[in-house]
């Protein structure tokens, strides 16, 4: 699904992202973790074509990221609040992104439906702008909008931040939902060490750009991450 070949981006002489190969298979959901500054969201951006590499290439299904849009298309993606349409309210910007992907009115309120329970009667029918709503919720939406088109691909920076307890567990469970019916491919930066690796198969550890570890989860890795990060 994705191929990373000697990806490398330095801001101003300094490297913050440097890795020189890196396979994500099709299914898979892989949990990006790293302290701050690590170069998570760096290396988010540059999969996305946010941003241009110093050097090196990202390839979605065998092709460059940076010379074709195809990868748009299966696409869905939320890594903060600059993603949204502030002026509009949630139902309007779900609209804008059902059109793009040639969704009807019905095709949206039917995908809108897993995220009932994550919404808590606080996000639809509000009558107020998406800038109005609070960091929390704003997050809600941008999750929503992101897996809205039912993307074979669904990447998302930090989820569960500005979430209460509830609906971070509400969260997880839609997550393993989407993984698990939709089987899409996910790439999950959190610092949340436990929901990430019940959300996740393979955890990829950032340290200063730089690639330190590629695990599969198992009973003992909260303990072996919580080790990591404290040693």
């Amino acid at each position: 699904m994705l191929t990373v070949k000697d990806l490398q981006k330095v801001y101003n002489g300094t490297v913050v992202v440097n890795i020189p190969e890196l396979t994500i298979y099709a299914g898979e959901a892989i949990g990006l973790v790293g302290n701050n500054g690590a170069g998570k969201t760096t290396l988010f951006r540059l999969v996305l074509d946010l941003i241009r590499p110093t050097k090196g290439e990202v390839y979605a299904k065998d092709v460059n990221v940076a010379k074709s849009e195809d990868w748009k298309a299966y696409t869905g993606s939320h890594l903060d609040e600059g993603f949204l349409i502030d002026y509009l309210t949630a139902e309007e910007y779900f609209k804008f992104i059902g059109d793009l992907h040639g969704l009807s009115d019905g095709d949206i309120t039917e995908r809108l439906l897993p995220f009932v329970d994550l919404f808590n009667d606080e996000i639809l029918n509000q009558r107020k702008y998406i800038r109005d709503f609070s960091k929390g919720n704003q997050k809600k939406i941008g999750i929503a909008a992101a897996a809205l088109s039912n993307p074979e691909l669904l990447i998302l920076d930090e989820p569960f931040a500005n979430l209460d307890p509830s609906s971070q567990i509400r969260l997880k469970n839609l997550l393993r939902h989407l993984r698990d019916q939709k089987r899409m491919t996910m790439l999950i930066s959190s610092h949340d060490l436990s929901h990430v690796i019940e959300v996740c198969e393979r955890i990829l550890i950032l340290e200063k750009g730089q690639l330190v570890q590629d695990m599969q989860t198992n009973e003992n890795t909260l303990r072996e991450l919580e080790t990591y990060f404290t040693v």
